[in-house]
């Protein structure tokens, strides 16, 4: 099958599926590009999380646009983003005419509610297989507590902190880079 066919169809898939927002399309992301496809590793798919996170727009779309032009340049970031976000589209359009011309749409209340405890599993999920990555190198439960990257769980608690304390996110993912780079220049990394 065409690569651009493929990421056309990967990314149209997760984007049928994904409800609750951008974090919760990661895990659904990296079952395409790692499991499924092997087209990036999981560092590269934390890489490009990361990049998502710090560029503009919805942080699913972004990851999207990445992972099709890593995959296959520029018209595999147009495959991708397409398919991410053509069933939305059909989707909304559909609902909106639902609801504009039946005013109650129980059924679908019910169902959204019942996938809000569904998309806080696959957001928990994800976000503990990236602090996993981050602060061990490892993917999965159980960690050598020993071999905790110390300048990570620093990091991780300082900006954990910072977002409590309304710090905003742009600002404290430019610190946490910032205090990074330093501390790991200190550290000899440089």
């Amino acid at each position: 099958m065409n690569i651009l066919l493929q990421l056309f169809i990967s990314f149209a898939t997760v984007g049928l599926v994904c409800v609750g927002g951008g974090y919760a399309s990661m895990p659904l992301i990296q079952a395409e590009a790692i499991d499924k496809h092997a087209w990036m590793t999981m560092n590269e798919f934390v890489d490009i999380f990361t990049i998502s996170q710090l560029t503009p727009g919805p942080i699913g779309i972004n990851a999207a646009t990445f992972v099709g032009s890593k995959v296959a340049g520029i018209p595999g970031s147009i495959a991708a983003t397409a398919g991410f976000v053509f069933p939305s589209i059909i989707i909304v359009l559909f609902l909106g005419y639902l609801y504009y011309r039946y005013g109650n749409v129980g059924p679908v209340k019910g169902i959204l509610n019942g996938l809000r405890p569904a998309v806080v599993g696959l957001i928990a999920n994800a976000g503990i297989g990236i602090l996993l990555l981050a602060l061990w190198d490892k993917k999965d439960l159980p960690v050598d507590l020993a071999a905790t990257n110390k300048i990570g769980f620093f990091i991780f608690i300082l900006s954990w902190i910072a977002i409590r304390k309304k710090f905003g996110s742009i600002k404290t993912l430019i610190a946490a880079g910032i205090l990074g780079l330093v501390l790991f220049s200190i550290n000899g990394g440089i």
